[in-house]
């Protein structure tokens, strides 16, 4: 499946099942509140297939699957028979329409805790926060060593990659000085702080992370596996050999090795390496081989498989699983709410916003890496999703909630008009915001 054709497809699950989850919430407690429900739909459009339940719901799938809407007995969309008046979503208590209208923001945030949960329970997969440092960066002026395994970012233990980026990356928005504890090759542990105050205002994270230079520290240079019939092979390459140097240059890591080794062959094509086994230093001639692996095009290679990089795996029991989903979703939510506040008073830049586009790209990505990394994006757009309708702008249920919230103090609901001003006010800031998100998606797409 190609990049673009996946992330249309995983966008499409996305919102399928979140946004379903979430007209299922208003759908659930409308019903227990006695409004009656006149369509549940799965999509938009015309239906493919739909049935009428025995409680006089139609329930249907629509052709466009993204997402799904509730429709409830509503006056203001026309008459309403008489019998059925008591059933009507406007003449319930008021405090009955802020449940149904809060059901919806709390199936996502349901949705999020149970999503993290079984992302614990089965375990997500990921490298170790062994590090390095890219020279003259931020990481470098705080004293970030090649090798270095990073156990605390501003207090919290950390034990993933993911983690880590993920607390440095909620910090440089704030581009306050971060505390971190670390612990290099030898054992040595130590307290460094990374700079970010140095970092520009008003950039964006693609701005502030070359700045930051931190990167997972690559593999040693060490043999793992020789290929059988490979030019290695032949040259007598063993495993467990730490390769030095590549006609004379410096090999401080694996990547060095697999840079310098296809730029070398071009020149010419027989190389000499210099290995070390056992405590002695070795030359090696190898000729070199241009060949196409496994679908790859075809490159300069001697056969060779290095170490794989150190891997943690995010697991836990069923039972401890449940307070670290409820842990990890309020620790998502203060974050997210920081950075809405950071950019509403201009610390942080509207940039940072994603729209479809990036969540597709997102989506598609997090699908390959795994069913518990998936799970963890579908968490993540869950929560932004109840966060995002909660706002109280007109035409999400924050406005709605709203609305009710000035109904209870006023005694009576609010006018129409009101209401109307309301909507298209709400509106055209959801535009706005949209727009901004497509923008900021197009330009991240753009070559730099």
């Amino acid at each position: 499946m190609t990049a673009f054709f996946g992330s249309v497809f995983w966008l499409l699950v996305t919102l399928g099942v979140l946004v379903t989850f979430h007209e299922f919430g208003h759908f659930w407690v409308a019903r227990r509140c006695g409004v009656k429900v006149l369509r549940f739909s799965v999509g938009f459009g015309n239906a493919i297939w739909k049935r009428i339940g025995r409680d006089g719901t139609e329930y249907r799938i629509a052709a466009i699957p993204l997402g799904g809407y509730v429709k409830m007995l509503d006056a203001r969309e026309g008459e309403v028979d008489p019998a059925l008046a008591d059933q009507e979503f406007t003449g319930k208590p008021v405090w009955q329409r802020i449940a149904i209208v809060a059901a919806g923001p709390g199936f996502n945030l349901i949705f999020t805790v149970l999503a993290l949960w079984l992302m614990f329970v089965i375990g997500k997969p990921d490298a170790a926060p062994v590090v390095a440092a890219v020279p003259n960066s931020l990481a470098a002026q705080a004293d970030i060593r090649d090798g270095d395994r990073v156990l605390r970012v501003d207090g919290k233990p950390v034990s993933t990659w993911s983690e880590t980026y993920e607390a440095i990356a909620n910090a440089m928005l704030g581009r306050e000085p971060l505390p971190m504890h670390v612990r290099d090759p030898d054992g040595r542990e130590r307290d460094v702080v990374l700079p970010l105050q140095r970092l520009p205002a008003g950039g964006s994270l693609d701005e502030y992370l070359p700045k930051l230079g931190l990167k997972l520290a690559p593999p040693p240079a060490v043999v793992a596996q020789v290929l059988p019939g490979k030019p290695a092979a032949a040259a007598g390459m063993q495993p467990g050999d730490r390769i030095l140097a590549v006609n004379g240059q410096p090999v401080h890591d694996y990547e060095d090795f697999q840079r310098l080794v296809p730029a070398e062959a071009a020149k010419a094509p027989r190389l000499t390496l210099t290995i070390e086994r056992g405590g002695h230093t070795l030359p090696l001639v190898v000729e070199a081989r241009r060949e196409a692996l496994e679908g790859q095009p075809p490159n300069w290679i001697i056969g060779v498989a290095g170490a794989p990089r150190e891997m943690a795996v995010l697991r836990y029991g069923p039972l401890r699983a449940l307070p670290a989903a409820l842990h990890s979703t309020w620790d998502h939510t203060r974050s997210t709410l920081a950075m809405l506040g950071k950019m509403l008073t201009g610390q942080a830049s509207a940039r940072n916003i994603s729209g479809v586009i990036g969540i597709a790209q997102v989506a598609n990505v997090s699908a390959s890496m795994g069913p518990a990394w998936f799970l963890e994006f579908l968490a993540m757009v869950s929560l932004s999703l109840a966060i995002l309708n909660l706002l109280p702008i007109p035409v999400l249920d924050g406005g709605h909630l709203l609305y009710y919230l000035i109904e209870l103090v006023k005694g009576r609901p609010l006018s129409e008009r009101a209401m109307a001003l309301g909507q298209y006010v709400g509106l055209t800031l959801l535009l706005v915001l949209m727009g901004l998100a497509f923008y900021n998606d197009i330009h991240r797409l753009l070559p730099s």
